[in-house]
């Protein structure tokens, strides 16, 4: 049976739809996977989220090589997952296709970019799905939907045969309600060797940017990290602020985010939803010189990060300010609750880091992500750590 006859949560696409078997063996054999609609399957068009793009670009010509590494592996791809238009957004309430419904806080967002991969995940229709994390599309979704998902080392995973949103921030990231099933995929396509864990350090600006009642709720799971890594040394990631440092990835991202689209944009015309035509109104605004101080600024955060986390240190901090807000909340309160996330979830993104987040907490019902960030390449790290306290 079509995963489209079993989809009850608007998680896949119909008007992409593409499903494809794995290899009869492999170390993913048995494993079914939903693929973000921003990755190729050759013969069949990508959608992004967008009818426009739809529209204006042909079938790809090529498959995206992460999917045919998991192919080749033995998992069995169900469908297309549905994206937030040309994956800028983190709410995941795509005005054309549906939002799809997250099955852990029913009335709420599940999060986006990645919004179809993670409810696809969260309500059992996939062993594992495959997502694009830029600003936190992966994380964000992964702590609404209560699964674990990963942001690895910027440039580790190959991103060929993807529709860029930035590609100095764009990684291929994954979900999984098993932490066992992340560490599998996670060996497939990193193929490296965990390291031992270091110092664990407690990010207190992090804690202190969450709401209240969040940062409470997310003792016990520090409570077990704690005891599997040591006790947390207190530390202060950003000097200047994390509203500060957002700034740093907002200017660099949309200036990207211009050079990529701002031509097809102008030509084209598309017609953005309400979230998503402000966003790329200033993206067209992009200052050159604001994007020269900016990069500087990013390699002065990236170095504070690199000496943060020598020798395998690990920072724990929370994945998102909040649990989900409520579906079609105010637009002034989607833009103030995005910015604040993106203050901590800036923080990886600036020093292409790894970040996993583990679904260990609820608050009022619904899932609130732990994050742990390492040290650019030790992604692995991260995945044995979440395997540990997962089992």
């Amino acid at each position: 049976m079509s995963i489209l006859h079993r989809d009850t949560l608007g998680a896949f696409c119909r008007h992409t739809h593409v499903s494809l078997d794995g290899a009869d063996t492999g170390p993913l054999a048995g494993l079914t996977f939903g693929l973000k609609d921003l990755y190729d399957i050759a013969g069949y068009k990508t959608g992004f989220g967008s009818p426009d793009w739809l529209a204006t670009h042909e079938a790809a010509t090529a498959t995206a090589s992460v999917a045919t590494r998991l192919l080749d592996a033995g998992a069995s791809m169900a469908g297309k997952t549905h994206t937030e238009e040309m994956a800028f957004s983190l709410t995941g309430e795509n005005a054309h296709y549906g939002t799809p419904v997250n099955v852990a806080a029913p009335g709420r967002i599940p999060g986006g970019s990645s919004s179809g991969s993670a409810a696809a995940v969260a309500g059992h229709l996939v062993d594992f799905a495959i997502g694009s994390d830029t600003g936190g599309s992966v994380r964000g979704p992964a702590s609404f939907c209560g699964v674990y998902g990963i942001r690895p080392t910027h440039g580790r995973i190959a991103m060929d045969g993807a529709a860029p949103l930035a590609p100095g921030f764009d990684t291929c990231g994954w979900f999984a309600r098993d932490a066992e099933i992340m560490a599998r995929v996670g060996q497939l396509l990193l193929g490296g060797v965990a390291a031992t864990p270091g110092r664990l350090l407690l990010a207190e600006d992090a804690f202190a940017y969450a709401m209240p009642d969040a940062a409470v709720a997310l003792k016990p799971a520090l409570t077990r990290v704690s005891a599997l890594l040591g006790t947390p040394e207190p530390v202060t990631v950003s000097a200047e602020g994390l509203a500060a440092w957002f700034e740093v990835f907002r200017v660099l991202q949309f200036g990207e985010i211009q050079d990529v689209h701002g031509e097809w944009v102008a030509r084209v015309r598309p017609t953005f939803g309400p979230q998503i035509a402000p966003r790329f109104a200033a993206v067209a605004k992009s200052n050159p010189d604001d994007i020269a101080r900016m990069r500087l600024a990013r390699a002065d955060i990236a170095a504070r990060l690199d000496a943060m986390l020598a020798d395998n240190a690990v920072l724990v901090l929370p994945t998102m300010p909040d649990i989900a807000p409520l579906l079609q909340s105010p637009p002034d309160d989607t833009v103030a609750f995005r910015e604040r996330a993106l203050g901590m979830l800036c923080v990886a993104g600036l020093g292409g880091l790894p970040q996993v987040t583990l679904p260990f907490v609820t608050l009022n019902g619904c899932p609130i992500g732990l994050s742990l960030i390492a040290g650019r390449g030790q992604d692995e790290m991260l995945l044995e750590i979440a395997r540990q306290l997962g089992s």
